[in-house]
């Protein structure tokens, strides 16, 4: 028999909702733990690392939602810790770290000062436009002055990368934080490629 009055049908029930909710978190779970991860590994800056913790955090509440309804008890012990895992690394990013850099940022805003810290990670740029990113910086053991960074060129993610040794006479730190050098990325990459435990005492 037709219904001819759609608008008075039965509203859904507990358990048909409970499925719903269940079906929801078992796609949002997976999406939310793999970009995550994306945001967290790139390596982007504190703010970008602590909302990647917030992403996990919605990831691992969508896994305890699956948990409790398909009755995985070890699933659901092991994201209800994650999810504590997840807000101490909220508060580590977001709210610690984030105020270290802001105030290191505001302390080289008034006077001639770099927190070398934002050094890691940094891009560099050269007059043809990047020219590496810095992975480390070197500095002498007495009086702690910058001697040299490693900058990395090509490869994907690490693999396939060379590191090379740029003098700190060689680069310079603009107003807004920015690493320049007046190297090209040919002459960076004429430069001898280090190898592991072989990097210069001093350049």
């Amino acid at each position: 028999m037709v219904n001819r009055f759609p608008s008075l049908r039965a509203p859904a029930t507990p358990l048909v909702m409970a499925g719903s909710m269940n079906e929801v978190a078992g796609w949002v779970a997976p999406i939310a733990t793999m970009i995550a991860a994306m945001m967290t590994a790139a390596n982007l800056g504190a703010r970008v690392t602590g909302w990647g913790f917030v992403v996990f955090t919605v990831g691992s509440v969508a896994w305890t939602i699956v948990a409790i309804g398909t009755g995985q008890t070890n699933l659901l012990a092991t994201n209800g810790f994650l999810t504590l895992v997840n807000l101490v690394g909220i508060w580590r990013w977001l709210g610690r770290q984030a105020t270290v850099e802001d105030s290191g940022a505001k302390a080289a805003e008034a006077g001639p000062l770099t927190p070398l810290g934002a050094l890691i990670g940094a891009r560099v740029e050269g007059p043809g436009g990047e020219a590496g990113k810095i992975v480390e910086a070197m500095a002498e053991s007495d009086g702690l002055r910058l001697n040299y960074v490693i900058v990395s060129t090509g490869g994907v993610g690490g693999v396939g990368e060379a590191l090379r040794a740029i003098p700190v006479r060689s680069i310079s730190v603009r107003d807004d934080g920015s690493v320049a050098t007046r190297l090209t990325r040919a002459e960076i990459d004429s430069l001898p490629p280090l190898q592991k435990d072989h990097w210069p005492a001093a350049l």
